[in-house]
């Protein structure tokens, strides 16, 4: 054997060797590669297909909270809906149970097959939603066929409902299913696919107290996937109830004087910060959004030119106008530049350089103090003041007053407006502050842009002794036995940068607006409540020239009024309404105001007079047009 080997033959036969064991090794890798990926890369699909060819384990969804105004009137509900399912692994084969389906239906077969090509790549035990919110008589089609439609179920979910349509809706937001991006999200980590989830509004804000915990239930299922038995089963948690801080009969009120307007109003109990009403107009249908939204109708929403997605309340952003005399005067009384007693000569113009800014009152207002020009809302009076005082000086009051900034309230998407300075012009602009800009930001034009909920805050801190507090919606937060487990508290943010000396001024001023002949806000004076206001009027395109006003319907001025009220009995309430294209705050704005005003006082509103009559009583300020 050994000469066989180191014979002339031993080559050829060692190499016959080697190649049988070389054969043996690879077929013993593939073995091994194939057992790793098994057992290891695809063990866990494997292990829960293999249960779930008996046992499975079904999530229950929880009952979200449900949402009530500040008096208990329930606003959003759930209500059962019944989903249509697909199991694949149990439906096949698939295309002949979604053809029987269909025919059991009478829905188009491609209607199904569209949500199942979006699910290959997942596992065929996971259900697929074949239709959302089928009904009770397609449910009930579906349950008396289930022996001929293996695999097919129906799952039985809670969906959200807005009881009051259109009402609040900016402020109440909807819910939808969780996205990708969302799940991709390490802080959402909880939420699985085809979990609902706020998108907008407080539906969002307050998630966390809403949704509630979700159970699980191990059940056992026959050939056809049908449910035969329950194992064990741990119930699904409900979400706590969320009273807001509005009353939901103003919000009512307030949307329908805003019918048919680009406009919104937002109104606050000047002692705890509590937004008692936040109307955005137009508004649209968040149950439109449950089960998604159909192509079209997300189409009408996103081209309607009057913006109704946008919460204008937190979102739109527009020059203050005279609301922003309040700032000046402010500013101007804190710096010493006048005291109450300094007055200027209104002509109808001041000529600053070899420019011409014009008062909105052509010929003029006469010898005014900060009374008188808050009053009758005289720029000229506050071209002055603004001169002496310098566009830094007003930025720093208007900052210090919360302008400019985020208010903090309880919901997402708010903008900051802009409070310019000369430091923020020659960092945006490239170019240097000129004064004559100054004069323009003095009457609140120019480049000054302000929300508002903003001037809202502005005008609650001077109602209440200038304490700005953070506004918020949430008023209470009860767990489903009725336990009360939170309670708001007024949130001192900061006060208004003003004495009480200076502040009563202003007050004084703002009194004389409403309650006098003169001022541009007297036609919302109330008899049993005493009122504190400022219009404003803010121009949309400028004007050069002294001709005539007439506008386009989208270039007329936008109209302001910014309200605080009391009476004796209940907590004073400030408001700020905008009316974009309303031309005057005095005709505009402030009869809405008024409205509101009455029915928090006294439980009633009145038929408020038309607000595009010219002929009604006081002054109708003019939008502060300037003359280069």
């Amino acid at each position: 054997m050994v000469n066989l080997l180191r014979g002339p033959d031993s080559d050829w036969f060692k190499n016959r060797i080697n190649r049988a064991m070389l054969v043996v090794v690879l077929g013993f890798l593939i073995l091994m590669s194939r057992l790793f990926y098994l057992q290891i890369a695809e063990g866990d699909n494997f292990r829960k297909l293999s249960e779930n060819n008996c046992i499975r384990k079904r999530t229950v969804t929880s009952p979200r909270g449900i949402v009530y105004d500040r008096n208990g009137i329930q606003l959003v509900d759930n209500r059962p809906s019944f989903d249509l399912q697909i199991i694949p692994q149990d439906a096949r084969p698939v295309d002949s149970t979604i053809q029987k389906l269909s025919d059991y239906l009478g829905i188009p077969v491609e209607e199904f097959r569209a949500p199942l090509e979006k699910s290959k790549g997942s596992p065929s035990y996971k259900p697929v939603v074949l239709k959302k919110d089928i009904g009770w008589d397609l449910m009930s089609a579906v349950e008396v066929k289930g022996f001929d439609l293996p695999g097919i179920q129906v799952a039985v979910k809670q969906r959200r409902f807005y009881m009051e349509e259109s009402v609040a809706s900016h402020l109440l937001g909807y819910i939808g299913e969780v996205s990708q991006a969302e799940l991709d999200n390490e802080s959402l980590s909880e939420y699985k696919s085809g979990d609902s989830i706020g998108k907008a509004g407080i539906e969002k804000s307050f998630e966390k107290i809403l949704r509630g915990k979700r159970g699980e239930e191990l059940v056992e299922v026959n050939a056809a996937g049908m449910v035969v038995k329950v194992i064990n089963s741990r119930e699904a948690g409900p979400g706590d109830n969320v009273y807001l801080a509005i009353d939901v009969n103003l919000q009512k009120r307030a949307e329908a004087l805003l019918a048919g307007k680009a406009a919104s109003l937002v109104a606050m109990d000047i002692s705890t910060g509590q937004i008692l009403v936040m109307a955005s107009s137009p508004s649209y249908d968040q149950n439109l959004f449950i089960g998604g939204i159909s192509g079209p109708e997300w189409k009408n929403l996103v081209t309607n030119p009057l913006r109704p997605l946008e919460n204008k309340v937190i979102q739109a952003e527009y020059p203050p106008a005279s609301t922003y005399k309040i700032i000046t005067a402010m500013a101007g009384l804190e710096e010493g530049v006048v005291d109450r007693n300094t007055s200027f000569f209104c002509g109808g113009q001041l000529k600053h350089g070899d420019r011409y800014f014009r008062c909105w009152k052509k010929g003029g207002h006469g010898q005014v103090d900060v009374i008188d020009a808050m009053a009758e809302s005289c720029d000229v009076y506050f071209y002055h003041v603004g001169q002496r005082l310098g566009v830094d000086r007003i930025a720093w009051y208007a900052k210090a007053a919360g302008l400019g900034q985020l208010t903090g309230i309880d919901l997402d998407h708010e903008e900051k407006g802009l409070i310019p300075s000369s430091i923020w012009k020659r960092q945006k602009k490239k170019v240097p502050w000129h004064s004559g800009e100054t004069l323009s930001i003095s009457i609140g034009q120019g480049y000054d842009l302000t929300t508002p909920i903003q001037m809202l805050g502005v005008i609650a801190a001077v109602g209440n002794g200038g304490v700005r507090l953070r506004p918020h919606l949430l008023k209470m937060v009860k767990a489903p036995d009725g336990e009360v487990v939170y309670e708001s508290k007024p949130e001192i943010i900061g006060h208004l940068p003003v004495s009480q000396a200076n502040l009563q001024i202003i007050k004084d001023g703002l009194f004389e607006v409403v309650n006098t002949k003169r001022g541009t806000a007297s036609i919302a004076r109330l008899p049993d409540a005493t009122m504190y206001g400022k219009t404003g009027t803010a121009q949309v395109i400028g004007r050069k020239g002294d001709g005539p006003e007439r506008f386009a319907d989208d270039q007329k001025p936008h109209a302001w009024f910014v309200a605080f009220a009391e009476k004796e009995g209940k907590p004073g309430i400030a408001l700020s309404v905008m009316v974009e294209h309303g031309e005057h705050g005095s005709s505009g704005a402030a009869p809405i105001a008024r409205d509101i005003i009455r029915l928090y006082f006294d439980g009633e509103g009145e038929d408020s007079p038309n607000t595009n009559d010219k002929s009604v009583d006081g002054n109708i300020e003019s939008p502060e047009l300037l003359i280069f």
